[in-house]
């Protein structure tokens, strides 16, 4: 017995040292990537020292004698910090996951191929001035740079990653950087999605007014400048089935409703209490670890320019520099259709045009994957755009036997001048110069908030699609792409495109939602982002008569939802402290206490408050019940509340209470009848999931943000230390916007949310401030990967100054590149 238990623990101690020296060595292997910020490289890209001045918030302030020396300093500092998720951008531009990913990652490669996003890209390049290519190719020179390097001093592969998806990484192109803001537009787009759902729900609901109430148009005029703040002071097809694509992580084709977002506004000098324009801007993405944002400064021939750049893009896209400062949000303009092309009988190589039959252009695309043989595509394209299989986006359920889909979209331009206009607002002296270098922009269509010293300004960029008055569906549906007035018929003039500036009542502002109302065709859009947060932002922008950074930061960061706040005293009109109480221990006196609780509630959406969890389920709960006689299989596609619905339903807009009424059941049931059971439904899933004490339960618990590892944050033991999670407040419809993912076992963790947020200040421009989501490195053993985490989740920023002693005094360390 001694002998054995000798050799037992002989044979453990083994294992134990075995498995240090194994934890150590993966740790010297992965820590070898780690970026050192102090020293000097000397490469035959520069003609002067260049210098990057990391601050102590590690956000490199960039220094060069030339503009192109800047550029490749960014470029040579976003591959330091972010080269995996370079690279894995630029493969999904490519459409080359697979070859590295495996069979996991096919359907993405297919669908990207398909919309022929790479070699538009290189067509695209082509048309920008030489100015843009000049510092084109000087960020890439950047990138090349440090992948050089990477390889010639054995720098663990530029990233732990690359160890375990062993792959060559080729020299950065000027086209690369081209691609990856055409994946920005694929994260940004929605129209399709929406197109086809409602082809889809008005086959199964032929009443013009029901299809109304799900999947309405935006209601009222538009909202973007205020009105002077005195004047407000008082005294076809049958198919419903699901297609069955499932988007991979990695995927920028987002599920309806997880399109882009964000929030923007600005104040004049008349409504700033310094008496300088103010700006405040958090674009919303996709939330990652890292994630998509990377700060940065570059010391232009222009000037410093600072802000939100996206790694594998050489601009500064949110920001400011010392005169003029500018923010993005999703316009929603319709920039999309879906044409139903169809066949010839006598030839499946030709579909019909206005002219008669016509050959499809094609070709062939090979797709390698890892541990597999490969996959040979027919690309094809019509005059309207490329073909895609019915698979994707659930086009098989809207596309009739003997016909195929195409998709016309601005983002597929081959002659996409976006890169140049982003470049060129960087050097902007006001808002009038920033407008007329955003001419050059195509897509993804975006509305600028800008400011100058002086003046405050709104411009919708991005084509716009001209379309024929007399089209079938006006874009709002599928429609046929024989027909001549469903074509696109070239873009409207940038000119027509909305713009405020100056407006009297001093305030600009932008939360997605509906900006001007015009009829068809010059219309922008039937759907928008919002119609609820923009209430909440009227609000507190007219509640003072002049504004401060602080108060544009509290906007930034209210949790207050006016969609909670309107809806509750709709939905339990007929509930509020009605009948005897109930005996202890019943779901009647469960749902007594969950009312109490929300008749005391102000609608702020807080991680520490049980009233936020207790509504958001009831809510969804009683979507679920009211629609899903009606659309049956279609039901799980509304995976978020529909505000407008609900209040549609109950306040019988145009008959809409009959949703209420069961169809299936002899009984006669009211709104009241679905309140109240959807309300016991969202109590016991509580129940099960949170615990029976309703004051105790946390919105935070549920509500947690999902900053996860595309690639690792599925891999048992490794996804602890890369993913990075966060009790968050905020929800759907509030201004500080966290988007829940609405699926799933886990339906109100936040996937969606603002990854940047800046205030700018030009009263006084160094005390502007700005954060991100993550930090600024994409390596998991980096004391910077989590660094800004708690900052952004308790809602504070670091300093936003072009100061560079300010930066010097406080460096973490400083690069010297050298000829």
């Amino acid at each position: 017995m001694a002998l054995i238990f000798k050799w037992l623990l002989r044979i453990v101690s083994g294992l134990l040292i075995l498995s240090g020296l194994a934890v150590a060595l993966i740790y010297f292997f992965a820590s070898r990537s780690l970026p050192e910020y102090s020293k000097d490289l000397r490469t035959g890209y520069v003609s002067a020292p260049v210098e990057i001045v990391r601050n102590n918030a590690n956000v490199p302030h960039i220094f060069g004698e030339r503009d192109e020396d800047v550029f490749f300093g960014l470029g040579y500092a976003h591959a330091q910090d972010r080269l995996w998720q370079m690279v894995t951008m630029r493969r999904t531009a490519q459409g080359r996951l697979s070859e590295v990913f495996g069979t996991r990652t096919v359907d993405i490669d297919q669908l990207i191929r398909r919309l022929d996003i790479y070699p538009l890209s290189v067509q695209s390049v082509e048309s920008l001035s030489d100015h843009t290519r000049a510092m084109m190719t000087a960020y890439a020179n950047g990138v090349n740079a440090r992948i050089n390097e990477v390889n010639t001093e054995a720098l663990g592969r530029g990233a732990p990653e690359m160890f375990l998806f062993n792959a060559p990484v080729a020299p950065w192109r000027m086209a690369d950087s081209l691609a990856i803001q055409r994946v920005m537009a694929l994260q940004l787009a929605g129209h399709l999605e929406d197109e086809v759902l409602r082809a889809r729900v008005s086959l199964l609901i032929p009443d013009e007014k029901r299809l109304s109430d799900i999947m309405p148009d935006e209601p009222g005029k538009g909202i973007t400048a205020l009105p002077e703040y005195a004047a407000l002071v008082p005294g076809n097809p049958s198919f419903i089935q699901t297609a069955d694509y499932e988007p991979h992580p990695l995927s920028p084709f987002k599920p309806r409703g997880l399109a882009g977002a964000s929030n923007a506004w600005a104040a004049a000098p008349s409504r700033s209490a310094a008496g300088g324009t103010l700006l405040a801007n958090d674009p919303h993405l996709e939330l990652s670890a890292p994630g998509i944002w990377y700060l940065a400064r570059m010391e232009l021939s222009s000037g410093g320019v600072i802000g939100g750049t996206i790694p594998g893009i050489p601009a500064i896209l949110t920001g400011r520099s010392a005169r003029l400062g500018w923010g993005l949000t999703a316009a929603h303009l319709d920039d999309q259709d879906v044409l139903i092309e169809e066949l010839n009988t006598a030839n499946p190589n030709e579909y019909r045009t206005p002219d008669g039959f016509k050959e499809f252009r094609s070709r062939n695309s090979i797709i390698n994957i890892k541990d597999s043989e490969p996959i040979t595509l027919t690309l094809r394209w019509s005059d309207n755009g490329p073909i895609l299989p019915g698979r994707f986006f659930d086009l098989k359920t809207v596309t009739p036997n003997g016909h195929v889909a195409a998709v016309s979209w601005t983002a597929l331009s081959p002659n996409d001048t976006s890169m140049e206009a982003a470049i060129g607002l960087m050097y902007a002296d006001n808002v009038r110069d920033a407008i007329d270098a955003a001419e050059k922009y195509v897509s993804p269509a975006i509305n600028l908030m800008l400011v100058d010293r002086e003046t405050i300004g709104f411009k919708t960029v991005g084509a716009n699609p001209r379309r024929a008055a007399l089209h079938q569906s006006q874009g709002r549906m599928p429609s046929l792409g024989w027909r001549r007035e469903n074509r696109w018929q070239g873009r409207l003039p940038y000119a027509s495109n909305p713009e405020f500036v100056a407006p009297i009542g001093g305030i600009l502002g932008n939360t997605n939602n509906k900006t001007v109302d015009r009829a068809f065709p010059l219309h922008m859009s039937f759907t928008w982002g919002d119609t609820q947060r923009i209430h909440r932002w009227e609000r507190l922008m007219q509640g003072r008569q002049v504004h401060t950074r602080d108060s544009f930061i509290e906007a930034q960061l209210d949790t207050v939802s006016f969609t909670a706040r309107s809806l509750l005293p709709l939905v339990a009109a007929d509930l509020w402290f009605t009948g005897e109480s109930a005996p202890e221990g019943t779901p009647e006196r469960q749902r007594q206490r969950a009312l109490a609780l929300l008749a005391e509630w102000n609608g702020e959406m807080n991680e520490h408050l049980p009233e936020p969890l207790i509504y958001s389920a009831w809510m969804r709960a009683l979507q679920t019940r009211i629609i899903k006689d009606e659309l049956g299989p279609l039901e799980p596609e509304f995976t978020h509340l529909e505000p407008l619905f609900i209040e549609r339903v109950f306040r019988d807009v145009d008959g809409a209470a009959t949703w209420c009424d069961v169809i299936q059941s002899s009984a006669k049931e009211t709104c009241a009848d679905m309140a109240r059971l959807a309300l016991d439904d969202a109590l016991i899933w509580i129940d099960e999931k949170y615990g029976r004490n309703l004051e105790s339960l946390r919105w935070g618990d549920a509500h947690q943000a999902t900053h996860d590892h595309q690639v690792l944050g599925e891999v048992p033991l490794l996804k602890n230390f890369v993913n990075i999670r966060q009790s968050t407040s905020g929800g759907d419809n509030t201004l500080q916007r966290g988007k829940t993912i609405g699926r799933g076992p886990d339906p109100f963790l936040s996937g969606h949310a603002a990854g940047y947020r800046g205030v700018y200040d030009f009263a006084d421009p160094d005390s502007s401030v700005f954060v991100i989501a993550t930090g600024q490195s994409g390596h998991f053993l980096s004391r910077y990967y989590d660094d800004m985490a708690q900052l952004w989740r308790r809602g504070e920023y670091v300093p936003m100054s072009l100061d560079e002693e300010l930066a010097r005094a406080a460096a973490v360390g400083i690069t010297r590149l050298l000829p």
